[in-house]
């Protein structure tokens, strides 16, 4: 037996998977299932094998995205969905269970990332947000929230739409900053500018919306204009660091990602003096279980370069300090796969539109991403938080009944 088909056996073990070799040679690992179809994963070249054993995530995306590995009877996110399944983030070793060695490695390995980590902060998000906007119209929903929606159950049994979670997730954010007419809104990561544009619609407040994206900032500044709404909802190409405020309140919806963890003290220290005595912060971010971690080399080199999903330990230490208070902590943990789920599906019904964008190869490399990004909310180690802050202790009520009402409202509206 072979060290691939070895470590195969150990990955797969719900679900049936067979690995078809270039000569016609072929292993079954796994067993029946259910919940995953049996499929066939057969290797193209007889690099492809080595290139999975030597970096396991970029090996087999590469070779995905090359055309030198092809699956039968399913998909990429069917396969990806047969790993993580059968290795699930709650059945892994604690830290403390971990060999000296390792979390030796792991520490220094970490250390090794971080100061390799450049701050090109407005060439790394070119990299992803300046891609065609007409690719983004294809998967989004229609106020192309590229975050998760907030759905009510796990499996979403209500059946609600893509749209109306994604409607859902703005109004459970807004309620969270306590926001009354004629405040002063900053939105630092404003995307194509749906959060600013829903908070002054349903709210009455006035929005900026920073981005250091080129592409964003056309589309949200085009949105404010045809609603008419310019006045009150304004569009800067700047970085956080160079705004001057004071500002109510503060919101950031998936910015945080890339901050890098250098800037985590600086971020927040910058906030603080951003916002008024009585001012209040909603950061919504990816985070990671377990502790701080590594970019991996696939995410790193073909998709957020720069990025990094914090640890909620990394957080909090970065925010102490500042004098910023924490007020509230929110875990999402099964909202963002629902989401990437359903960004899948588009994806795959817009198939010959993405590839008359782009190419064949860009759009096996988008499922791959997508497929990553769900599974990974699914069974590994990543979820979603949500922390609330304010500068004095006596800005917000003393329950969460506010949030609960304020959310109640917004959505009848």
């Amino acid at each position: 037996m072979t060290v691939f088909e070895r470590i195969l056996r150990r990955l797969v073990t719900r679900g049936r998977l067979t690995i078809f070799y270039p000569d016609g040679g072929h292993f079954t690992v796994g067993n029946p299932d259910p919940d995953f179809p049996d499929l066939a994963l057969r290797l193209r070249d007889r690099r492809a094998a080595f290139d999975i054993l030597r970096d396991p995530r970029l090996g087999m995306a590469e070779a995905w995205i090359d055309g030198r590995v092809t699956i039968e009877g399913g998909g990429i996110m069917e396969l990806i969905s047969m790993v993580r399944a059968s290795n699930p983030w709650e059945q892994g070793k604690s830290i403390e269970n971990k060999s000296l060695f390792k979390r030796s490695f792991g520490s220094v390995r970490q250390k090794m990332w971080r100061a390799s980590h450049k701050a090109r902060s407005k060439a790394n998000v070119a990299h992803h947000y300046d891609l065609s906007g007409a690719l983004y119209s294809l998967f989004l929903d229609r106020d192309r929230q590229y975050s998760c929606a907030y759905y009510p159950d796990a499996d979403n049994e209500a059946g609600i739409s893509l749209e109306q979670a994604q409607e859902d997730k703005k109004a459970h954010i807004a309620a969270k900053l306590a926001l009354e007419p004629g405040m002063r809104v900053l939105d630092i990561g404003c995307g194509w500018g749906g959060m600013a544009l829903y908070l002054h619609r349903t709210c009455g407040v006035d929005v900026t919306g920073i981005t250091l994206s080129e592409e964003q900032l056309k589309v949200a500044r085009a949105r404010a204009e045809e609603a008419g709404v310019s006045d009150h909802v304004r569009f800067e190409l700047i970085d956080y660091r160079d705004m001057t405020g004071p500002f109510d309140r503060i919101v950031s919806v998936g910015m945080f990602e890339h901050v890098g963890t250098a800037h985590y003290r600086a971020f927040f220290h910058k906030c603080h003096d951003l916002l008024t005595p009585q001012g209040v912060m909603l950061v919504h971010t990816i985070g990671r279980m377990g502790g701080p971690g590594v970019t991996d080399a696939f995410t790193q080199k073909y998709i957020f370069p720069g990025g990094y999903i914090p640890a909620l330990s990394e957080m909090v230490a970065g925010s102490e300090g500042s004098r910023l208070m924490v007020t509230d902590v929110e875990v999402l943990r099964m909202h963002y796969g629902l989401t990437i789920r359903e960004w899948y599906k588009r994806t795959l019904a817009r198939k010959a539109d993405i590839v008359a964008l782009y190419d064949e190869r860009f759009y096996r490399l988008w499922t791959f991403y997508l497929a990553g990004a769900a599974t990974v909310f699914e069974h590994g180690g990543m979820v979603n938080y949500q922390i609330q802050y304010a500068r004095d202790r006596r800005t917000l009520p003393i329950t969460r009944d506010y949030m609960i009402d304020s959310e109640t409202a917004l959505r009848g509206r």
